[in-house]
């Protein structure tokens, strides 16, 4: 329903004639509630949506005047309630969420209630993007054997999605083999503004991926949030959050030639680390700004996990404009995008001085320097010349400083594996799922290729082989150093022409010069539109790609997820006996500890073309700017200067990847020529049946659900608490959330052998993230977690002390968790700095809430996983001062007992009583980090699900 608060409701005139209204801004400033026209102008764009969806319940008039009174440095104490636009899901997150949406019904149906009052009130769009795997690769047929091997493997979800598709009436799915969210967003899904009810209003959006901020680039607000956060703005919640800090990043000069825009962001990435942006707006301003095409702006904007930031924001302008038309926008939306945005006064790139930001950062384009990231962290630049002695270093620095641990003098040792002269010369992998006993759907084999990959013939350049390719029938020799995986890989890069034609070019130059790729690395082009593949082919750079092993292996998030697949058997076997530090080499945006693959130790984030070079090189140990990258035709060295592209080179063939037709046909129709989509049958009806699955389970989350919540914790509060695992800094949500393979030996591996699951089938924990049985077993498992309580390990160990038992006994934390929910004992979890940090994963919380953890007390959170634990009733705390678990001495043998929680409010002070063995007892002040009112609501009902399924059954 429309208002007229601060007659802020005014009529636009469009181009085509028509006349619609619009909240104004300008009126705003008008009325005397500020400054309005020198706010940030993502705060401007929020500021829209409060006033727009004011309506003296859940957002009120003091919450427009708050906003719109913004300071660049008040203290932050106003909570914004954000109503966005639309909702982008992938499907790792995605379906857990359908899940619960499933089971809100369920338990609505079990109420006596109608199950549709469970029904997203603004239009959702899921891309299943997260569940290809590169299984097979370095062949023309790597993209039809994965799909294939997709749909086998992930069959059950694709039915519980389909059900959803015709459950929920505004639930949309961009199916598989169609690109990357983000990229699907970006190129798609994004309309730059919105028409309803006669009311004009811009594009805004969270999603259940934190590189969701990819979308900041073309002027949306918009950034990750878990999945339990965006199921409540689904059904009707405001995004709740602390009116934000803005820092404005002022970019001057130009990038120089040979630079990228990978090595531009992994700069910006490591400034704006130490600026400490965590939890902040970043905007970007000035002439330097403007200069950087879109698609550069997206690399930049798609990256704000990786620097810390809610958002990465560039102002709509021209190039805005230009990307739209680019990629096949009608005329007559681009034209009524325009006039909104300059009629709110929210159109061009603001120059120095234009804004009051809270803080003003600048860097010089022209100092950007070709780079790599790496080995554990996104944040960890390397220049290119570096990257040698930054690894050798590393070698053999002490794991305690973030080394490897290593002699030096093991670094120059070669390691051979076995003999395989038995083995098939396919260079593509054998997939884990045994293919004679699977059954394809009908229709699924080679049209595959021929119409979902959909390229283009023409232009296309036909290149014999510089020499025979060996496959692995002899002996392979092994270094520390080597590159085994080298991807083209993630949104971040791939939704960037200029750099996946500088790719290009870099491989026809050393094609041409006679370099190749080792057939052992593991080498993949996997794009995040389809777009790519054709703008590739028709450029006739793809060829000479897929002669350096750079063939289609999918579309879809592949490496930078972790579904880089398995390395050939005598690879891994050697690399796991012999304790490599070997290499992967990916144009993504997170290389964390055992992200990339479980036993590559050593992983750098690079450009395209800079993955390519490091593949043609093989190893990490070059210093490419005085070393050549290999030996050429007639033995002749060829350096990496000799194959770079010039700009020049990359500019004239740009025109193959702008072409608006190619997008608008590619984006037409998602099932057509589609049957392994197509040919997935599901059930029908309002109500999910809940067949038997170990993919699809209901959650426990509404069991005895109750229209009144009961109290979350005895009188008194948490007490009598033992200790469940005690970790360091920068623990991630990678540490905490189930992923990558599963184990047999691991807890959730014997649950899927108990039921009758074989190895071969057990798929991966992100695919199996809709049955909680599997993913609360995986919760803290990861093979590089380190729990302080047993010096020394590694993995998802613990000590479990039976009531008053002297001495720990060492098992899964798993297990030692369901010893504590059996005896009623509540658990805590200890934690250092950027506690959460990395992808937006609800199961790090969903899963640390089954475990029976009702406090987690950290030096500091990151900000999605604090938001999450919060929405499934576990309490953050944090350490005031420098008081640390270390600093307290706490080892894990203690009891404790959390005081002063039976009223909380936002960010007061709690007290943590340590009872030590010996008797004694010490009172340590924590800060409560629920920082929100609607927090303290959401944790008084057990959880935001419960909040919201009480709001939806009492209304």
């Amino acid at each position: 329903m429309t208002h007229t608060l601060f007659n802020s409701l005014k009529t636009l005139q469009l181009p085509d004639g028509q006349t619609t209204q619009f909240y104004s801004l300008s009126a705003l400033e008008e009325a005397g509630l500020g400054k309005i026209s020198r706010l940030p102008v993502s705060i401007r764009i929020v500021l829209e949506s409060v006033l727009r969806n004011c309506d003296d319940k859940k957002i009120t008039r003091l919450h427009v005047t708050q906003l719109a009174g913004w300071q660049p440095n008040a203290a932050r104490t106003h909570e914004i309630p954000f109503v966005v636009a639309r909702i982008v899901l992938q499907d790792f997150t995605g379906v857990p969420l359908l899940v619960d949406l499933a089971a809100m019904r369920s338990a609505a149906e079990k109420l006596g209630k109608d199950p549709k009052r469970i029904e997203p009130l603004v239009p959702v769009d899921l891309v299943v993007d997260h569940s290809v795997q590169v299984d097979y690769y370095g062949d023309k047929d790597a993209l039809a054997r994965n799909m294939e091997m997709e749909f086998l493997r992930n069959k059950e979800r694709y039915q519980f999605i389909k059900w959803g598709m015709q459950a929920f009436d505004t639930f949309k799915v961009v199916p598989p083999g169609i690109g990357i969210v983000h990229q699907v967003n970006l190129e798609y899904l994004a309309r730059g503004v919105h028409q309803k009810n006669g009311l004009i209003y811009p594009d805004t959006l969270v999603g259940t991926d934190s590189h969701t901020t990819m979308i900041n680039s073309i002027g949306v607000v918009g950034w990750g949030v878990g999945g339990i956060e965006a199921e409540a703005g689904m059904l009707g919640q405001p995004v709740y959050f602390l009116t934000p800090d803005v820092v404005g990043v002022n970019l001057t000069g130009q990038l120089r030639e040979g630079v990228t825009a990978t090595d531009l962001v992994l700069t910006i990435t490591e400034m704006l680390r130490k600026a400490k942006v965590v939890g902040k707006f970043v905007e970007f301003f000035g002439e330097g700004a403007a200069s950087l095409s879109l698609p550069d702006r997206a690399t930049i904007a798609n990256m704000a996990p990786e620097y810390g930031a809610t958002m990465g924001f560039f102002p709509v302008d021209d190039a805005t404009l230009q990307y739209f038309r680019n990629t096949g926008r009608t005329t007559e939306e681009i034209n009524t995008f325009e006039a909104y945005f300059k009629a709110q006064g929210l159109y061009g790139m603001p120059r120095k001085g234009d804004i009051d930001y809270s803080q003003e950062l600048q860097l010089d384009l022209n100092s950007i320097m070709p780079s790599l990231a790496g080995p554990k962290r996104p944040q960890d630049r390397i220049a290119i010349g570096d990257l040698k002695s930054t690894f050798t270093e590393l070698f053999s620095k002490p794991v305690t400083e973030n080394g490897y641990g290593k002699r030096a003098e093991d670094l120059a040792r070669a390691y051979t594996t076995r003999d395989v002269s038995s083995s098939s010369s396919d260079v593509c992998v054998t997939s884990p799922i045994n293919q004679d006993e699977a059954t394809l759907p009908p229709g699924s084999d080679r049209n595959v290729t021929e119409l979902v990959n959909n390229r283009p013939t023409q232009n296309t350049v036909k290149i014999e082989p510089a020499e025979e390719p060996t496959g692995l029938n002899k002996p392979v020799e092994l270094h520390h150093g080597d590159v085994l995986i080298a991807a083209i890989t993630s949104c971040t890069n791939t939704s960037n022409p200029t750099v996946l034609i500088a790719a290009g070019l870099l491989a026809k130059k050393a094609v041409e010069k006679g370099l190749s790729v080792k057939r052992h690395i593991k080498t993949s082009l996997a794009p995040g539109s389809r777009v790519v593949t054709e703008y590739l082919t028709a450029a006739g750079l793809l060829p000479y790609l897929e002669q350096l092993g750079f063939s289609l292996a999918g579309y879809g998030c592949t490496t930078c997820i972790g579904n880089s697949g398995p390395l050939p058997e005598i690879i891994e076997e050697s690399v796991v006996k012999e304790d490599l530090v070997c290499s992967a080499v990916l144009s993504g945006n997170r290389n964390f500890e055992a992200r990339i693959h479980a036993n590559i130790r050593a992983n750098f984030l690079a450009s395209p073309p800079l993955v390519v070079a490091y593949a043609i090189a093989g190893t990490v140990l070059k210093n490419l700017d005085t070393e050549p990258l290999g030996l050429g035709k007639n033995n002749q060295p060829v350096w990496l200067r000799d194959i770079w592209p010039s700009s020049a080179e990359i500019e004239s063939l740009m025109k193959f990847a702008t072409q608006a037709d190619t997008f608008r046909r590619l984006y037409s129709d998602f099932t057509q020529d589609h049957p392994l989509w197509n040919n997935i049958t599901s059930v029908t009806g309002k109500l999910y049946n809940w067949p038997d699955s170990t993919y699809i389970a209901e959650p426990p989350f509404f069991q005895d659900f109750s229209l009144q919540p009961a109290p979350v914790n005895k009188p008194g509060g948490i007490c009598g608490a033992r200790t469940l695992a005690i970790f360091g800094d920068s623990v991630t949500t990678d540490h905490i959330s189930p992923a990558g393979s599963i184990k047999e030996t691991a807890p959730a591996g014997k649950y899927l052998l108990a039921n009758d699951v074989s190895k071969a089938d057990f798929n991966s924990y992100g695919s199996r993230r809709g049955n909680h049985h599997v993913m609360m077993r995986g919760t803290f498992a990861n093979v590089r977690i380190k729990n302080l309580m047993i010096p020394g390990s590694e993995g998802g160990v613990t000590l479990f002390r039976s009531h008053d038992a002297a001495e720990g006994e060492q098992m899964t934390i798993y297990d030692a968790a369901m010893g504590y929910i059996a005896q009623n004992v509540p658990t805590v979890v200890f934690a250092g700095k950027e506690y959460g940090t990395g992808s937006s994963r609800d199961w790090a919380a969903k899963g640390t809430q089954l475990l029976g953890v009702k406090a987690v007390i950290a030096e500091s959170y990151e900000r999605i996983h604090r938001s999450n634990l919060v929405g499934m009733g576990v309490l953050p705390l944090q350490f005031k001062g420098s008081d640390n678990a270390q600093s307290l001495g706490i080892a894990g043998d203690e009891q404790f007992d959390i005081l002063g929680i039976d009223t909380i409010q936002p960010q007061q002070e709690v007290t943590l009583v340590i009872h030590g063995r010996d008797g004694s007892h010490r009172e340590i002040p924590l800060l409560c980090r629920i920082d929100t009112a609607i927090e303290v609501d959401y944790y008084r009902h057990g959880g935001i699900l419960p909040y919201v399924l009480r709001q939806l059954m009492n209304s």
